[in-house]
């Protein structure tokens, strides 16, 4: 696709390079677009607000606003942190993040390294962000941050399992770990032998949808799985000590996660980037068009998890772990199973 845009003859480093920086560019252009669309506009319309409104038309450009007041603030070292962990901990939360949308395909070429494992790939870097809250919870030397930061172990670790095992019956629903190749097999799939609206795994597989977008509200600690960060129990959970770029660090992470694995359901249940192949769009219409079609289904699922974290309360923490283990993890066992059944029978 470079080589076609650019006509050029570009070696495999430059190639890449452009690939990382368009993908930068795109969650960037994404997270911000998300921030002022659901934080500032959807919740303010929700609780009978109008939002920011001075910051540019209709405070479009608040979110600016705020990133040069946090750029300003001081970048506070507590007494007795330990202070190079607490300052790599931000940086490996949002490393982990940034990891995940480099199998994620956005066109027909747009994507970073098209892996044959690319799902587990997205899975075990989804996973690097517990380390990184570890870290800031016991660096912080705070009591509050540490108990944060243990129950969002405790919850990611929990929540992963039904995570993973929700991608298994989409795994063998496809026939394949590539991305792209799931991606092909919605798009070219059929439904009671109707072609024109593909193969989407959210019909086939819906019990693992809603399972995959419950584990991810889960995974993203947004209501009603907020109990690291319970601000009338922690005050900020395992941030309560960042300032500064810091903290702004943490707050892009949780957003630009929020679009990663929105952007990684679209691809596994929505069809991604890819348009059934009934309606008989080329390979080069889909270049332009990919990026808009999986950019959209993602932003739409951004909402739901917003809309989500905004209407329900807050479970105990007795009851998060009891839903996912006794409930969850069951489901998408028994999903699995009657997945690899259907698949053998049909």
């Amino acid at each position: 696709m470079i080589h076609t845009v650019l006509g050029l003859e570009l070696a495999y480093w430059q190639e890449t390079t452009l690939r990382v920086l368009g993908g930068l560019v795109m969650l960037l252009l994404l997270t911000g677009g998300v921030v002022y669309l659901y934080l500032f506009k959807f919740v303010s319309f929700m609780q009978s607000r109008l939002g920011p409104m001075e910051a540019g038309p209709y405070g479009s450009l608040q979110l600016l606003a705020e990133v040069g007041k946090w750029l300003q603030k001081e970048d506070i070292f507590p007494e007795d942190a330990d202070r190079k962990i607490f300052a790599l901990a931000p940086a490996i939360v949002l490393a982990s993040t940034f990891l995940m949308f480099i199998v994620i395909p956005a066109g027909p070429n747009a994507v970073v390294s098209d892996l044959g494992t690319g799902i587990y790939f997205v899975l075990a870097m989804s996973s690097l962000s517990v380390i990184g809250i570890l870290m800031a919870g016991w660096a912080s030397a705070n009591k509050y941050a540490l108990i944060g930061a243990l129950r969002a172990g405790g919850q990611l670790i929990a929540y992963e399992l039904p995570l993973v095992l929700a991608t298994i019956g989409v795994v063998v629903a496809a026939g394949s770990l590539n991305l792209q190749d799931i991606v092909a097999a919605q798009a070219n799939g059929e439904i009671f032998g109707i072609d024109w609206i593909g193969n989407p795994f959210v019909i086939t597989q819906f019990v693992a949808f809603m399972i995959f977008v419950i584990s991810v509200q889960a995974e993203l600690t947004q209501t009603p799985f907020d109990m690291p960060i319970a601000e009338s129990e922690l005050v900020a959970g395992y941030h309560v000590e960042y300032t500064g770029i810091r903290f702004l660090i943490y707050f892009i992470a949780e957003f630009a996660t929020a679009v990663a694995f929105a952007a990684v359901a679209s691809t596994l249940f929505l069809g991604g980037w890819a348009l059934p192949a009934a309606w008989g769009l080329g390979t080069g219409v889909m270049h332009v068009v990919g990026p808009i079609v999986i950019s959209t289904k993602a932003v739409l699922l951004v909402g739901v998890v917003f809309w989500v974290r905004f209407t329900l309360p807050r479970y105990r923490e007795d009851q998060l772990q009891r839903f996912a283990w006794k409930f969850l993890i069951p489901l998408a066992l028994a999903n699995i199973v009657v997945t690899a059944i259907a698949k053998v029978v049909f």
